[in-house]
């Protein structure tokens, strides 16, 4: 027996669940080709056709990149200052209604009250067609209100962060944890406080706003394309500062070793206002193109997708920001394709389930330990 295939078998062998996974994913990927190809082979499912299929893995991945976004503030958050964030979800809500008031105040300033638009229409009967906020009629609306919606973000992230959490630096990381939990639920009431609780529709319709027919036959949107042209600005721009700058050789310097790190002198305190930055403006960001999405807000859907970015940054591997994106891509397509095989009320279920397979099978993640880059 040649060493791989020995290796292979003692792979096996140690973790057991490996091969019944192997043997689900290749049923999935042949039940999947048979119904590209309209045969039905399998007992769950209907009729696929490639257009579908096309459509599905497309907006798998819009939202792969939203999620994964979102996952790099708070895999910085773990990396550096070593707790589970459970604030960050609020913090996504937080950039979605600030940056849509700015958006609105810009896009229907003169036309409706200011109130209405600053409260993201909670005040007032205006609709979304009223204020007309659409990439295609109104584009520096939508940008001014996505640079708002990170600088706002960050702001309220470092201001936790100096009321919650600085105090509490030196102690073990549940009690962060648990103050980050308080923090989340003050942010959140908060939210429903200034912005209301109902939920409603903020984009206006634009006829013809499908851009692009791709090669692949898929008609993109003209919000889609410009979430993913946005959310990869901000990743490459994540990128060059980790690897380009002084600030991101400290912040991979604190991530590895933070004893170490203090003492070659890295300014510790500068590094974490610098996470909390950082990690809270990108939050912003990803709820604000969530929405941009989506089409409608609620004060609460931060917190309802905080489970989705977290199944995400456990997927990459907990404190990775390049396995934040991974994993966020991951989530995204079994997000969207699993309702090729189950209803869609459960595809948050497929999601989740992925990530415990991740846990049993890999526990360190795709990319493999605590590591900001």
């Amino acid at each position: 027996m040649g060493t791989t295939e020995s290796s292979l078998v003692d792979t096996v062998r140690a973790r057991p669940g490996l091969l019944l996974v192997a043997v689900l994913g290749g049923l999935l990927l042949v039940d999947l080709l048979a119904k590209l190809a309209g045969v039905s082979v399998g007992p769950i499912g209907g009729a696929l056709s490639v257009d579908r299929f096309r459509s599905n893995l497309w907006s798998g991945l819009v939202i792969g990149l939203v999620i994964g976004l979102a996952g790099i503030g708070l895999s910085l958050t773990y990396s550096i200052l070593s707790f589970a964030n459970f604030s960050h979800g609020d913090l996504v809500s937080t950039g979605a209604f600030t940056g849509w008031g700015v958006a609105f105040l810009i896009a229907g300033f003169g036309d409706v009250p200011v109130r209405t638009l600053l409260s993201v229409r909670d005040a007032g009967s205006a609709s979304p067609g009223d204020i007309g906020a659409h990439i295609l009629t109104t584009p520096g609306a939508i940008l001014v209100g996505l640079v708002a919606a990170f600088v706002v973000t960050a702001a309220v992230a470092l201001a936790l962060d100096r009321a919650f959490y600085k105090p509490m630096r030196d102690r073990d990381g549940i009690s962060i944890l648990i103050a980050s939990i308080g923090a989340a639920l003050i942010v959140r009431y908060l939210l429903q406080f200034v912005y209301g609780s109902d939920r409603r529709g903020i984009t206006a319709s634009v006829d013809a706003s499908n851009l692009v027919f791709g090669p692949l036959g898929i008609s993109i949107d003209a919000h889609e394309l410009t979430i993913v042209v946005a959310a990869l600005g901000l990743m490459l721009a994540m990128h060059f500062m980790l690897q380009r700058t002084k600030l991101g050789t400290a912040m991979r310097a604190m991530a590895d070793n933070k004893d170490l790190a203090l003492i070659t002198g890295i300014p510790a305190e500068r590094v974490v206002t610098a996470t909390w930055i950082i990690g809270g403006g990108l939050a912003g960001a990803s709820g604000y193109l969530y929405v941009l999405l989506r089409g409608t807000i609620q004060f609460d859907f931060g917190w309802l997708l905080l489970l989705l970015i977290f199944a995400a940054v456990i997927l990459g591997g907990i404190g990775s920001v390049y396995g934040a994106i991974a994993g966020g891509l991951v989530i995204g397509v079994v997000f969207t394709t699993s309702t090729i095989w189950i209803p869609s009320d459960f595809n948050q279920a497929a999601a989740f389930a992925v990530m415990i397979l991740m846990l049993l099978l890999r526990p360190e993640g795709l990319f493999g330990g605590v590591s900001t880059a």
